[in-house]
């Protein structure tokens, strides 16, 4: 029997499976020897190129089901219901989540240490695991709050993509199960499922996983590190949204985020399925990537 839940239990789920949240505040002085790593890793940053999504109408959302063998069409619960058919004007989005080498290096530019966690990692990842930092500048971004990731965007002259945006670059116009299409997740094609004792993400490469792309060419839109999205999280929004770019509820306590990360189960990689965090939550498991609209036709 498929589970009705509620928002609040929804909520609770994904933030058991995402991580602890923790609160948003700016980190301490690294010591020199990390300093001297966060900018060469900063300095390594390469932007991501966007890719257009040409406008028209896709499937948003998922059907009622409750006869399919593999369960991977049954909704993860009643927020993804009713599917929709929505028109979306033309936007462009980035090809790669944003990655670390660029967060380190907007954070830079704007004299901000990177939070206390953040350091922790990658100070850690770099003595105890060697992990270069040619390496760890293409990793995603993480513990970032989604104030810093609307900023960030915003110096590049670019937003976070709306939910609905999220959605259609992740599926394309006919509503693929994964953005791969409809088969089972597999590690082929995205990051996810990966457990470390001590927490420590489990990361590809933001340009990797050719082989998971999305129908328009967009990298992990599952797994690896979930994503903010500009919309507050409504959990009934979805039956009562415009036809037409919807924006999402003007106000709520979440923030959207979606696409699963390095340690979802597979159902959190579906490209319907739908969770919401706190906006100022710093996690290891949620990253973004930028979006803007497309100018319109010359006539």
């Amino acid at each position: 029997m498929r589970r009705n839940c509620s928002w609040a239990a929804t909520a609770l789920v994904l933030l058991a499976i995402m991580g602890s949240p923790f609160v948003a505040e700016a980190g301490s002085n690294p010591s020199p020897e990390l300093a001297r790593h966060l900018t060469t890793i900063a300095e390594l940053a390469q932007p991501s190129p966007m890719i257009t999504i040409p406008a028209g109408l896709f499937l948003l959302c998922s059907k009622q089901v409750n006869d399919d063998p593999s369960g991977r069409r049954k909704p993860f619960d009643d927020t993804e219901l009713p599917q929709r058919r929505v028109w979306l004007d033309s936007y462009e989005m980035d090809r790669d989540e944003v990655s670390l080498g660029e967060y380190l290096a907007f954070l830079q530019q704007q004299k901000l240490h990177p939070s206390d966690d953040l350091q922790k990692l990658i100070f850690h990842v770099i003595t105890v695991h060697s992990i270069p930092d040619q390496t760890l500048t293409r990793w995603p971004a993480l513990y970032v709050t989604w104030q810093e990731a609307k900023d960030l965007c915003l110096a590049k002259q670019t937003r976070l993509p709306t939910e609905a945006e999220w959605e259609k670059a992740a599926r394309g116009s006919d509503g693929k199960l994964f953005p791969w299409g409809d088969t089972a997740p597999n590690s082929t094609v995205a990051m996810f499922g990966q457990y470390h004792v001590h927490e420590i993400p489990i990361l590809a490469a933001v340009e990797s996983n050719d082989a998971g792309k999305s129908p328009y060419g967009l990298h992990h839109m599952a797994g690896n590190a979930a994503e903010w999205v500009e919309d507050w999280f409504g959990s009934d929004y979805y039956a009562s949204m415009p036809e037409r770019n919807p924006q999402g509820p003007t106000s709520g306590r979440y923030k959207a985020v979606r696409g699963g990360s390095w340690k979802s189960h597979p159902v959190m990689l579906r490209t319907a399925t739908r969770g919401g965090s706190a906006p100022d939550q710093r996690t290891s498991t949620i990253g973004f990537r930028c979006a803007k609209s497309s100018p319109p036709p010359i006539p």
